[in-house]
């Protein structure tokens, strides 16, 4: 606080004043006849001189804006009163004058107690009934009224503060008096406007001028300004925005006008001019909460930052005290939401799935490098069906639905995107054999591993003989490929290409399911359902969960992006966050805003898992070993730019999900049924054009305007592995090549379909691949059918690698 200097004199000849008046006016409310009398006078003298004169205020409730990451565009608004304080300064000179017109002529003369004032008063109410009393506050006593019962720990001090008791006007006095003394004249205004109420939920000169005007305060007119002016004695009854209140508040704000120009604020013709103005009030109440975004499908995500903000300890030790932190601390807080991704991404769901469709079209945007999310979409409404009128339609389970029980579409503000509060997740299918490419990395397997994919694979994992997946007979898991063809001798790129189940679940089993686990856990998916937490609690259970690989766990869309940006991101994993920048009143930023990442995986295994993913979604690895199917093929060519990802589905297609990326933007888009994971609708390929659209025009519209930024390929050891001369067999006898395959420590298949060559019937033609390959790995020996020809050449991946051979057409069903 600033002091102020005074007159010695003057000070203590105030409070002497101060003091006698105070007896006479304690006197005068309890014992009218001897109000005069000089014992009460040496009374209210000593009472006076003995109140306390610290006055401890606390900083009244200030609104906390949320932006986009652009710092400008508006997210959503929270308080719990909507006031932002402001410098006198930036407040019009016409609403300084107004507010002094209006209840304090003398603000400026006096030093916080208006002597002449009270003397009046007790004059006037000393001859008026109740209904002529004249009260004596100065604008000094109104704000230690107001700053009080804002400084109240509990309500009876609130009421304390308000009651209309001698006592607590002998308390105002002073107070104001000593306020008076450590504060200028401009810094008791500046505090009084700012803590005002002016009704219709603004608190302070901020509020009520973009509430009722639309505008900041340094922007106010005369008119304008003498109407706020003259709300603050009876906010509720000088209303301009209800028909009873609006001609109480015209005539309030001429009355105010007038005294304009008694102080001199204004001239006359300037008081004329603003009373002959038409009064025009925008009634725009400040919107609250997730509910009342700025744009209307930008709920989702707010939401998120709210619930990342509740669990945050920072902001509080419990979530009431976080809540109201938020809703009353006055922060600038800067999301990640990017406008651009995000409008994308909104377009995007609805286009595929209507607001009034039980499946919903879900995508999550991530930054890799950061874990910034930059987008939350899903064909929802962010509100509270009204239970009244209701607008959500049938519950699409079926034993529900019978039972009369809505579902929640199109209305609902359940977290569908990124979990929690009874929302467990979707089966995102195949997306989840990266994280056995991943374990496989790790473990020293080259991306160049291959092995012949059976139609169905014997595995060693114990299920329960019953199951539709358990080979005939017995209780080991068998997986199929889609369709039940045989996927043939694959490598990591070809396999993963076209999603082939009976390559990756024999790879888990090789590298152990529990590190294929461990690897999801790491790259942040969590397990909330009880069956995914007792298989994955353990390396025990762990290492009997055969189907992971194929995705049975539940995860969300965030937690896909974000694991599929970590490895975009050369294995830095970053806590998912919402915020990029949160300011306090101070001005000062808080560190809890920036980044938190760490690395998980080691820099050749994140790209070399990357160069893989290239392959499903239409691009090509750095080695160009994807085949010629690819299970999305088209997101390269309509994101136009390095990508990578994977597609995958579940049984009977309940859900279909899709990850793209580029080193930007992690996008995973998830279509299923929230409310009946059961459903009968089929989500993935029924779509005219291929697996969940929403993730492409996503990226698409994401990337519009940024550079292309290839994915960095991997080092030569991590790809290709231990390589080993293959021994030439051509012309050979099939027995004796498949021995000196075999010997040479390489796996041999001999393929049925004959090939066309210069050798004779029946023996060897050749090899693939021929020449060099992984040590252990798999060469398939081509039979010639004789007649001269093409000889067979080195074709990376083998049989059941071109385009429309066994696996998955493009766009069509991956494995699993």
């Amino acid at each position: 606080m600033r002091k102020r200097d005074h007159n010695v004199l003057t000070n203590a000849a105030s409070l002497l004043i101060c003091g006698l008046l105070a007896g006479v006016v304690v006197a005068a409310a309890a014992f009218p006849a001897v109000a005069m009398s000089g014992l009460a006078a040496k009374a209210g003298a000593e009472t006076f001189g003995a109140l306390p004169t610290e006055l401890t205020v606390a900083r009244p409730p200030q609104i906390s804006y949320l932006l986009a990451s652009d710092g400008k565009t508006p997210l959503a608004t929270m308080y719990d009163e909507n006031r932002r304080d402001v410098k006198l300064a930036d407040v019009s000179p016409y609403m300084q004058k107004a507010i002094i017109a209006a209840e304090d002529h003398d603000f400026y003369k006096h030093n916080g107690v208006d002597l002449n004032g009270v003397a009046r008063a007790f004059v006037n109410n000393q001859n008026e009934g109740v209904n002529g009393r004249q009260g004596a506050s100065t604008l000094t006593m109104q704000y230690v009224r107001l700053a009080i019962a804002y400084s109240a720990t509990h309500p009876a001090d609130v009421v304390a503060a308000t009651e209309d008791t001698s006592a607590r006007k002998l308390r105002e006095m002073r107070y104001a008096l000593q306020i008076d003394k450590e504060l200028s004249k401009d810094e008791i205004l500046e505090r009084y406007l700012n803590i005002a109420s002016f009704g219709n939920g603004a608190y302070g000169i901020f509020a009520a001028s973009q509430v009722y005007f639309g505008k900041a305060p340094k922007n106010l007119k005369i008119e304008e300004a003498a109407l706020l002016a003259g709300m603050v004695k009876a906010p509720t009854t000088n209303d301009p925005t209800t028909k009873s209140g609006k001609p109480l508040a015209l005539d309030r704000r001429n009355y105010v006008i007038d005294n304009m120009v008694k102080i001199g604020a204004i001239k006359q013709e300037e008081a004329d001019a603003a009373k002959a103005t038409e009064l025009v009030v925008k009634d725009k109440r400040t919107p609250n909460g997730c509910v009342a975004t700025n744009e209307k499908d930008w709920g989702f995500f707010c939401d998120y930052f709210y619930r990342w903000w509740l669990q945050q300890e920072t902001f509080g030790s419990t979530s009431y005290d976080r809540e109201r932190r938020l809703k009353s601390g006055g922060y600038t807080i800067v999301t990640t939401l990017d406008p651009q991704a995000q409008r994308g991404a909104d377009k995007a769901v609805r286009r595929a799935k209507s607001v009034n469709s039980k499946e919903a079209a879900m995508v999550a945007v991530v930054e890799p490098g950061t874990g910034r999310v930059r987008a939350l979409s899903v064909n929802r409404n962010f509100k509270l069906d009204d239970p009244k009128r209701p607008a959500n339609k049938q519950h699409s389970d079926p034993k529900l639905r019978k039972k009369g029980q809505l579902g929640n579409y199109p209305n609902t503000v359940n977290p569908l995107l990124t979990g929690g509060d009874g929302i467990t997740g979707y089966q995102a299918g195949s997306t989840f054999k990266i994280f056995t490419i991943v374990a496989a990395l790790e473990k020293g397997i080259p991306l160049s591993y291959s092995m012949n994919a059976p139609q169905q694979f014997k595995s060693e994992y114990i299920i329960s003989s019953s199951s539709p997946a358990a080979c005939p007979g017995t209780h080991f898991y068998c997986p199929t490929n889609s369709g039940k063809k045989a996927g043939g001798v694959q490598n990591m790129w070809s396999a993963f290409a076209q999603s082939i189940n009976t390559y990756f679940v024999p790879l888990q089993q090789q590298v152990g399911a529990e590190n294929v686990v461990d690897v999801a856990k790491r790259l942040g998916i969590q397990f909330r359902t009880t069956e995914d937490i007792n298989l994955g609690g353990t390396k025990e259970a762990a290492h009997q969960w055969g189907a992971f690989t194929l995705g049975v766990s539940q995860t969300t869309p965030l937690e896909l992006a974000n694991a599929y940006a970590t490895l975009a991101a050369d294995g830095k994993y970053c806590d998912p966050i919402p915020v990029q920048k949160i300011t306090g009143p101070d001005g000062k930023n808080l560190d809890i805003a920036n980044p938190h990442c760490e690395k998980r995986v080691s820099t050749e295994v994140a790209r070399a898992a990357v160069d893989a993913a290239r392959c499903p979604v239409g691009d090509n690895s750095s080695t160009s070993k994807c085949g010629g199917s690819r299970t999305a093929a088209r997101v390269k060519g309509i994101v136009n730019a390095p990508v990578a990802g994977k597609s995958g589905t579940t049984d009977s297609e309940k859900t279909a999900a899709l990850v793209a990326m580029t080193k930007q933007y992690a996008v995973a888009g998830i279509m299923a049924d929230p409310d009946w994971p059961q459903t009968n609708v089929k989500m993935g390929h029924n779509e005219p054009n291929g697996i969940n659209p929403p993730v492409w025009e996503t990226l698409r519209d994401a990337m519009k305007g940024k550079p292309r930024i290839n994915f960095e390929p991997p080092g030569k050891k991590i790809s290709e592995g231990d390589q080993r001369s293959i021994p030439d067999v051509k012309c050979q006898p099939v027995d004796n090549a498949r021995s000196r395959i075999k010997g040479a420590g390489f796996e041999v298949v001999v393929s049925d379909t004959k090939v066309a060559s210069s050798c004779p019937p029946n023996t060897a033609a050749g090899t693939s691949p021929s020449g060099r390959t992984i040590k252990g790995g798999v060469v398939t020996i081509q039979v010639s059918s004789g007649g001269g020809g093409t000889e067979p050449g080195n074709q990376p991946g083998g049989p059941g690698n071109q385009p429309g051979g066994p696996g998955n057409r493009p766009g069509g069903r991956p494995g699993g």
